[in-house]
C-alpha cells in the first residue's frame, strides 16, 4: 500500500489493516511505524513485514482481516496450481502486491490477497487483467510461498523463449540475418526515425507468433481493412488490424528483411527470414508474398527445427502402427509413402524417420522444394525448376552418389515416380509424400500416374495417411454422453460403447476454443503378400482398403475414434478431419 512520505522527525501515519492490528493490541505501534518505514524505502507491503519479522502470525492476520473486512478465508494450499489462470496478470505484479487469481468464472476474477486494504494493489490488478475482482482472504505467508513456487516454475517451462517475456520492443535486440549485401543495406536505412513503428510492429507480429504457438502467418490487404492471422493448431484465427495506410511499409520491411526485391509487386516472391533470438536459439520463417487486388499478401511459415527432434513417441503414433514403420525404416531396400493434404504433418513424420536413420553408417540424400528444416548429416538439395533442378534430375544425381537413403519431398509425375520405383529395388530406402486422401487411393493413384501394378506390389513397403486433430485442452475438457445408437452410427465397437468416456471442448484462458496442441492420426499399412496379390490384379482403391482392415489395420476413421475414445480429442474434431473415411 502506497503512503505519502512523512517530513524529517514526523512519524509516519499508520492505515489500513496495519492500523487494525495496532487498535487490537495485536502489535505494538512502534512496530507498525517500522513496517511502515520498511514499505516506503522498499517493495515490501506492511502486512509482508510483519510477518517475515515475526510480529505476528499469518493465520491471526488472515482471520482478522476476513472478519473485519467481510471477505471469505481461503485456503490456498489446497489449490491445484495448474488450473490458476495466473497469466491474465503480470507475474511481477503479482510478486510486488502478494496476491494471486485463483480463478476466472465468467468475466470475474477471483483474487486472493492477504491485506485487502491494499486498494492501490487491487486496482493495479483490475486495471491489469481488464475485468472486475472477488476479494478472498488467504494467509500472507502461505501466498508468498505459492507465488515464488508459481514464478519459478513459470521461469523453467518458458525458459525455451523467455528472453521474448517482457521484452522492449524498441530495444529489441533480434539480428535478421541475410545473405544478400544490397538488402542489409537497404535493412540499415528502413530502421530510421520514420520506420521505427513499423519495424516494431513487425518484430512484434514474428515474436508473438512464437510465443503463441503459431504454424503460419497471414498479413493481408483488402479494400478497407488490413489484417494479421496466425495459424493455430491448424486453425487460423485474427490478432490484429493494423492501420491500412502502413500495409506497404510493412510489407517492404517484410520483403527486406527476407530478402526479396523490394520494386517488384506484380509477381508473387518467396524468401527466408533467420531471427537470431540469442546466440543459441534462431527461428526461421519461410515467406511468400502475393500480389492480391489490394496489395501484396504475405504468408509467413515458421520452420520449428526442434519438431523433427521430438522423435517416435510423442507423435501420436498407436504401439502396432510405430512398430510398423520402425520395421520399414530397418529395410534396407523398399518404398515408404507418406500421405494427406497440407499441413497433416507429413514433413514431420518423414524427418522423424529420417533422424532414426541419420547414422554415421548411412549416406542419406532428400531433395525437397523448398528445405523446411536443417539436419546435420543428411545431405539437403533445394529443386529449383528455374535452372532445371527437378525432383527427377536430384533423385538421379543422387544415385550417382553413392546413397543409402534418398528422401524426395513429393512424387508428382511419372519421371520422379519411375526413378524411385527403381531406387527402391536396386537396394535404396526411399521415403517419399503424395497428395492422396487414404492409404489404398495412394496406390491408385500412382497406378493412374502409369507405374505398372507389378512394380507398386514389389516395391512399397508400408504406407502412412495422416491427419492432425487438435487436442482437447486438459484444464478444462468436460465429460460428455451420447445415445449408444448415435455412437454406432459414428462408427465405435458394442465393445468401446461399453466403458466409454467422451469429452466435449470448452474454452478457458489456457487453450484455443477448448484445445491445446495437436495429435496425429494415423493409417498405417503395409504391403502384406495378400494386399500385394490384390494389387498385382489391379484391385481398385476400395478392394485394397477392404483387404487392409481384413489384415488388421486401422483406417483414418477408426485411428481418429481411438484418439476419442483416450479422451485425446473430442468427436466433433474427429469428424471435422475424418469427415470423407466413414
Amino acid at each position: 500500500m502506497q503512503h505519502h512520505a512523512p517530513t524529517q522527525n514526523q512519524e509516519p501515519t499508520i492505515t489500513g489493516l496495519a492500523r487494525l492490528l495496532v487498535a487490537e493490541n495485536l502489535i505494538e505501534k512502534s512496530v507498525a511505524i517500522d513496517a511502515v518505514r520498511a514499505s516506503e524505502k522498499g517493495d515490501t507491503p506492511i502486512i509482508r513485514h510483519l510477518i517475515k519479522n515475526q510480529h505476528i502470525e499469518s493465520k491471526v492476520v488472515a482471520k482478522k482481516a476476513s472478519k473485519e473486512f467481510g471477505y471469505p478465508l481461503f485456503d490456498i494450499m489446497a489449490m491445484n496450481l495448474s488450473f490458476l489462470p495466473t497469466n491474465l496478470v503480470d507475474a511481477k505484479l503479482l510478486l510486488k502486491h502478494n496476491m494471486l487469481p485463483i480463478l476466472k468464472k465468467g468475466n470475474r476474477l477471483f483474487l486472493a490477497v492477504s491485506d485487502p486494504s491494499n486498494q492501490v494493489g487491487i486496482d493495479e490488478i483490475k486495471f491489469n487483467a481488464d475485468c472486475p475482482v472477488d476479494i478472498v482472504i488467504a494467509e500472507d505467508d502461505k501466498l508468498a510461498k505459492l507465488l515464488d513456487s508459481l514464478h519459478s516454475k513459470h521461469e523453467e517451462e518458458t525458459g525455451k523463449y523467455n528472453e521474448l517475456d517482457g521484452f522492449d520492443l524498441d530495444e529489441l535486440d533480434i539480428e535478421l540475418i541475410n545473405d544478400d549485401a544490397k538488402n542489409k543495406a537497404e535493412d540499415d536505412v528502413d530502421t530510421g526515425e520514420d520506420e521505427a513503428p513499423v519495424v516494431r510492429f513487425v518484430h512484434k507480429v514474428l515474436v508473438d507468433a512464437i510465443k503463441m504457438g503459431a504454424s503460419d502467418i497471414h498479413i493481408e490487404p483488402y479494400e478497407k481493412i488490413y489484417r494479421v492471422r496466425y495459424r493455430i493448431d491448424g486453425i487460423l484465427k485474427e490478432i490484429t488490424r493494423p492501420p491500412l495506410n502502413i500495409a506497404t511499409r510493412i510489407c517492404s520491411r517484410v520483403k527486406i528483411m527476407s530478402s526479396m526485391d523490394i520494386a517488384e509487386r506484380r509477381v508473387p516472391q518467396d524468401g527466408r527470414i533467420k531471427l537470431k533470438l540469442s546466440r543459441s536459439k534462431s527461428v526461421d520463417f519461410r515467406v511468400n508474398t502475393l500480389p492480391t487486388l489490394w496489395g501484396e499478401k504475405i504468408v509467413l511459415r515458421i520452420l520449428d527445427a526442434t519438431s523433427a527432434q521430438l522423435g517416435i513417441d510423442l507423435l501420436g503414433y498407436e504401439p502396432l502402427q510405430k512398430q510398423q514403420y520402425l520395421n520399414a525404416l530397418n529395410q534396407h531396400q523398399g518404398l515408404i509413402l507418406v500421405t494427406g493434404p497440407t499441413g497433416s504433418g507429413k514433413t514431420v513424420s518423414l524427418y522423424t524417420g529420417l533422424n532414426i536413420l541419420n547414422t554415421a553408417e548411412r549416406n542419406i540424400s532428400t531433395a525437397e522444394d523448398p528445405v523446411e528444416i536443417n539436419l546435420e548429416g543428411i545431405n539437403q538439395v533445394a529443386v529449383n525448376y528455374k535452372v532445371g533442378l527437378t525432383f527427377a534430375s536430384a533423385l538421379r544425381a543422387f544415385l550417382r552418389q553413392d546413397p543409402d537413403v534418398v528422401m524426395v519431398g513429393e512424387i508428382r509425375d511419372l519421371e520422379t515416380a519411375e526413378i524411385a520405383i527403381k531406387a527402391s529395388q536396386t537396394g535404396h530406402l526411399v521415403l517419399s509424400t503424395l497428395h492422396t486422401n487414404s492409404a489404398p487411393e495412394t496406390l491408385t493413384r500412382m497406378r493412374n500416374m502409369g507405374i505398372p501394378s507389378y512394380n507398386l506390389a514389389t516395391s512399397v513397403t508400408l504406407i502412412i495417411a495422416q491427419r492432425l486433430a487438435r487436442r482437447l485442452c486438459g484444464h478444462c475438457k468436460k465429460p460428455t454422453q451420447l445415445p449408444p445408437a448415435v455412437l454406432m452410427q459414428e462408427g465405435f465397437t458394442e465393445q468401446q460403447i461399453g466403458n466409454l468416456k467422451l469429452f466435449e471442448q470448452v474454452g478457458c484462458d489456457k487453450c484455443n476454443d477448448g484445445y491445446k496442441g495437436r495429435v496425429g492420426i494415423y493409417e498405417v499399412v503395409p504391403i502384406t503378400d495378400k494386399i500385394a496379390r490384390v494389387i498385382m490384379d489391379n484391385g481398385s482403391s476400395i478392394e485394397i482398403a477392404d483387404m487392409a482392415r481384413a489384415e488388421g489395420y486401422n483406417n483414418l476413421r477408426t485411428s481418429a475414434l481411438e484418439k476419442v475414445a483416450q479422451g485425446l480429442t473430442s468427436l466433433a474434431e474427429a469428424n471435422r478431419i475424418t469427415s470423407g473415411n466413414h
